[in-house]
């Protein structure tokens, strides 16, 4: 069935170009990534592609220019934003040009790249422009040939008349099309007749990427521009005192700068600064508490016996239920703190002149960074532009612009332009991290074994709320309490992907898992009861789309074989999150009493998938992201720093660690949910409950290399 949606004249912005005969259309999206418009040719746009700040262009040549105003961090984001639009306008996909918009919060409403929701947030809109561009395309052709409007074929960037036999190519129509005026209503496809969404496109980056052209913000290089390295204190310590002689005697130095707790030498080329840095002398004094992780463990322990926690939420009577209770089960899960660890450290450039500032670099949040500059100047926001390069990886760690404020205290203490660049160590010793936390779960079963109670509560670090109160199995159960407690920790945290699910999903599948042993019952189909109850009697409020998480449930059991083969152990796991819904089942094959894990099977519903290729992606990084981290990763603290300064002692997950992974999606028919983060929490849980198949051995904290119960677990990986 067609979709009609509608559209007032203010929402579309339509312009004609008076000089080359280009066709920009736009929109004000208001709560989406949609720009108004400028007009400036084609031509123009690629020329100076990094001031442009039109959304859909369309040349006389036919070449259809659209711009994505999402920070591109691999996501696939640059390349998914195009095909909705070009399907819509029925384009010829060899002849779209994508380019990176810069920052414009006049054209662009929501030009930010987290939360996995620029596709659920702009897919309608993304619609809208493609069919709107096609309609004045359309009745520019039907004036020009004298024939009615619906009669008229689009496709693949070919306007034609069958009875006619008129034809021509977009570029024939943009003058005329210019002067026609926007419909309030615009039909949109079905989507049975999609021909580019739903297809498999390469990134739109891939030939620049792979040939070394310059993307990212380590590329990007202005002649005159000074370079910068910064020194930072450890957390919870201010400056005493700067010593900095031998480090302005190094060959290529030109200036040492103090700011905040921040000492920056500053010098030509980046070789003599990483020499300059280490001969700094800084001497520092606490500022607060200076914290180790000894005593996070000891915090951890005092806050889940009798710290106060804030109710998140509250079913039935929880007291009763548990002093009823035919059995307990109770369990505590931990996880530690841990880098973002992007394949490219911070960088960013900045250029304060008098009351005007540019900034060029990798951000999640480009007018983050501006407002950060404004404020630190002094000056309009106005008055700062913000070019977007690629990111080499973000996880949320470019969501803050602390990088980016360093380049603007910098350049405007020696009053010139300057890139400030991190190295590997900066990384990990001056970023912010995912927050640290417990949690100490709490079943009450009845004789029968079903589930009539569960609490659940949460110690974070600077986590905020440590839990998703409204997820599953929360409106499953009847008597369910939810509390949360947050440490103020003087080691800074961030949003790290997939925040808080990233470890709560493992802790809760674990868990479930563990109540689904002590009722004997198939932790499947424990689950799918638990589903069924909420479908059929929910308790209170759901945060989630039963069916569909049933849908995935049955599927990954399905896909996965689940219980098919003795030989092979199992653990299964199911998260929502991001508004989509993943589960994933981990065989471990037990070979000469050596546990090896072989498979991971995931199965996807995140509504439509527009691009296959970068859903694909998007998933297997996920697990791989999620089962590295879970499996060997940890950061600790001594004295306010990091003990893992750099990869040597920071364990990553290797290549010959990854297993072979097998993806599925579900088309539930849902318009697109979020994919860049979802698939990362089941990851820890469906491995976690394998090895517990296989070993008996239950792990409880993260990383599970470093956890007494995996010491003598030799589990070896197959690779695809």
């Amino acid at each position: 069935m067609n979709t009609i949606t509608r559209a007032s004249r203010r929402d579309f912005l339509k312009i004609a170009g008076t000089t080359a005969g280009g066709l920009f259309i736009g929109f004000n999206w208001f709560s989406c990534d949609s720009p108004k418009v400028e007009v400036l040719s084609t031509e123009q746009i690629l020329a100076q592609a990094k001031s442009f700040n039109a959304y859909l262009s369309i040349s006389p040549t036919g070449d259809v220019v659209i711009y994505s105003p999402n920070p591109e961090l691999g996501q696939n984001i640059k390349t998914s934003f195009p095909m909705v639009v070009a399907e819509e306008l029925d384009a010829d996909w060899e002849k779209v040009r994508v380019v990176q918009a810069n920052l414009d919060t006049e054209k662009f409403d929501r030009q930010l790249t987290g939360g996995s929701g620029a596709m659920p947030h702009s897919w309608e809109r993304l619609r809208k422009a493609g069919a709107t561009a096609k309609f004045l395309l359309v009745a520019a052709a039907a004036e020009k040939w004298n024939v009615p409007a619906e009669e008229i074929v689009v496709e693949s960037g070919i306007i034609s008349h069958p009875g006619s036999g008129n034809k021509g190519h977009f570029g024939e129509f943009v003058e005329l099309a210019a002067t026609k005026i926007a419909p309030e209503e615009v039909q949109l496809k079905d989507k049975k007749d999609f021909k580019i969404i739903g297809t498999p496109v390469k990134n739109v980056d891939a030939k620049e990427m792979y040939t070394g052209k310059p993307l990212y913000g380590l590329d990007f290089y202005r002649e005159g521009m000074k370079h910068a390295m910064v020194q930072r204190a450890p957390f919870g310590m201010k400056i005493k005192s700067v010593d900095d002689a031998a480090a302005r005697a190094v060959s290529g130095i030109s200036d040492v700068v103090v700011f905040g707790t921040s000492v920056a030498v500053v010098g030509n080329s980046t070789w003599p600064l990483l020499k300059a840095k280490k001969l700094l002398k800084v001497e520092y004094e606490p500022d607060g508490a200076v914290e180790s992780s000894a005593d996070h463990d000891r915090i951890f322990s005092e806050l889940m016996a009798k710290g106060k926690a804030e109710v998140k939420r509250k079913d039935g009577n929880v007291d009763i239920a548990f002093k009823n209770a035919a059995k307990v089960v109770t369990a505590e899960y931990q996880c530690p703190f841990l880098a973002h660890s992007p394949m490219e450290p911070e960088n960013f450039f900045a250029h304060v002149s008098g009351d005007r500032c540019e900034l060029i670099g990798p951000t999640q949040t480009p007018d983050r960074a501006r407002q950060a500059a404004a404020q630190i100047l002094g000056i309009p926001v106005e008055n700062i532009t913000v070019e977007i390069t690629r990111l080499g990886g973000g996880f949320g760690r470019r969501l803050r612009a602390d990088y980016a404020e360093e380049a603007v205290h910098i350049s405007k203490a020696i009053n010139a332009p300057v890139k400030v660049t991190w190295n590997r160590e900066d990384e990990l010793t001056g970023g912010a991290y995912r927050p640290a936390v417990r949690y100490r779960f709490e079943a009450a079963l009845d004789a029968s074994g079903t589930m009539m109670g569960y609490k659940l509560r949460g110690v974070g670090m600077n986590a905020g709320n440590t839990t998703r109160e409204n997820n599953f199995p929360s409106g499953a159960v009847d008597h369910v309490l939810i509390e949360s407690i947050e440490h103020q920790s003087s080691i800074t945290t961030n949003a790290w992907r997939a925040p808080i699910t990233n470890f709560l999903a493992y802790a809760e599948q674990s868990f479930l898992d563990e109540v689904a042993l002590e009722v004997g019952k198939d932790p499947v189909e424990f689950r799918l009861k638990l589903l069924n109850r909420a479908k059929t009697n929910p308790v209170g409020e759901l945060g989630y789309d039963v069916d569909r998480m049933i849908g995935v449930v049955k599927t990954a059991a399905e896909k996965g074989n689940w219980g098919k083969n003795p030989e092979v152990k199992q653990g299964f796991s199911v998260y929502f999150s991001h508004r989509s819904y993943v589960a994933q089942v981990a065989d471990i094959e037990v070979k000469g009493g050596t546990p090896v894990l072989k498979k991971i099977t995931a199965v996807t519903d995140c509504g439509m998938v527009v691009n296959p290729t970068g859903a694909n992606h998007q998933v297997r990084g996920g697990i791989v992201d999620g089962m590295g981290h879970a499996m060997y990763t940890n950061l600790t603290f001594e004295n306010g720093l990091p003990k893992q300064r750099n990869y040597d002692s920071y364990r990553l997950i290797r290549l010959k660690e990854v297993p072979e992974i097998e993806t599925h999606f579900v088309d539930s028919g849902f318009d697109p949910t979020g994919l860049g983060e979802p698939a990362l929490p089941p990851t820890g849980g469906a491995i976690a409950n394998a090895i517990f198949a296989a070993t008996g051995r239950r792990l409880r904290s993260q990383p599970f290399i470093e956890q007494k119960e995996f010491s003598d677990i030799k589990l070896e990986i197959k690779r695809a």
